[in-house]
This record gives structure tokens, sequence and C-alpha cells, in this order.
């Protein structure tokens, strides 16, 4: 399971012409890609670092989405699978198929929910527009 995960100051996804899911306050803008042999354990470990990922300024030090009840936006996205070392298009053999990654998707936000956060998502499958603004800007790419 592969994750880019921004800090933003605010960030939406819209679906024709419809927001679908947005955060208007600090938090996480979080990609999520799955590959084949991802399970639910996956999805629990990457909810978990998400949640404890200390990337924001808080009272007295380095603070996570779960110190400050941060919210994150959670968006499906298989192209973080795609490889690029051969020609000009990309190949998308390595990320999973929508039957098997729909469910790990869902199952990344049931544990942030379960964990305490408050997340908003996308709609899977959706040609989906983001809106963004990163704070930092922070950027990272997490793997599990």
């Amino acid at each position: 399971m592969r994750a880019v995960v921004q800090r933003v100051s605010r960030a939406s996804v819209s679906v024709g012409g419809e927001v679908v899911g947005a955060i208007d306050e600090p938090g996480l803008m979080v990609l999520v890609g799955v590959t084949h042999d991802d399970t639910p354990a996956h999805a629990a470990k990457l909810a978990a670092k998400l949640w404890g990922l200390r990337v924001f300024d808080g009272p007295q030090a380095e603070a996570s989405c779960s110190d400050l009840g941060a919210p994150l936006l959670v968006i499906s996205q298989f192209t973080l699978y795609g490889d690029t070392r051969k020609g000009r298009r990309p190949s998308w053999l390595a990320a999973a198929p929508g039957p098997v990654a729909e469910p790990l998707v869902d199952e990344v936000v049931a544990a942030l929910r379960r964990l305490g956060a408050h997340v908003e998502t996308g709609r899977f499958g959706a040609d989906m527009k983001v809106t963004l603004t990163n704070d930092g800007p922070i950027t990272l790419i997490l793997e599990i």
C-alpha cells in the first residue's frame, strides 16, 4: 500500500462539479494506492501511521492528527502504482483492480474512523477534481 500525504490548510474533491469531500481546516490530504498483495492488515497499519504522523506544529512540539483532532481527506489513487521506467506510457500492472482496491481503501477510512479521526473521502473510480492548499509545503510518501 502506498500513500502520498500532504499537510494542507484546506482541501476538497469534486465529482461532476459537486463537492463530495472537503476539509476546511488544517489536516492531511491522502492519496492511497493499492497493489495486488495488500491486505486489511496493511490498511490498518497505514491508518495508524497517518493518524500518528507528526507533521503539525503543536503546543509543545511536533503534533499529529490524533494530537490535534485534525481531519483527513482520503482519495483513492491507482496511478500511484504506475510504472514509467519503459517508454512514454505508464504501465498500471502493479495497481490492484477495483474489486480488490476499493474495499482496502474503504478499510483505511474505516480504521481511521475507529481511531477517532474525522475523515472525508472522494468517490472510488470517479473522475475527481482535487483542490488543495499545501501547507509548508509538506509532502510525504508512505509505503506499507
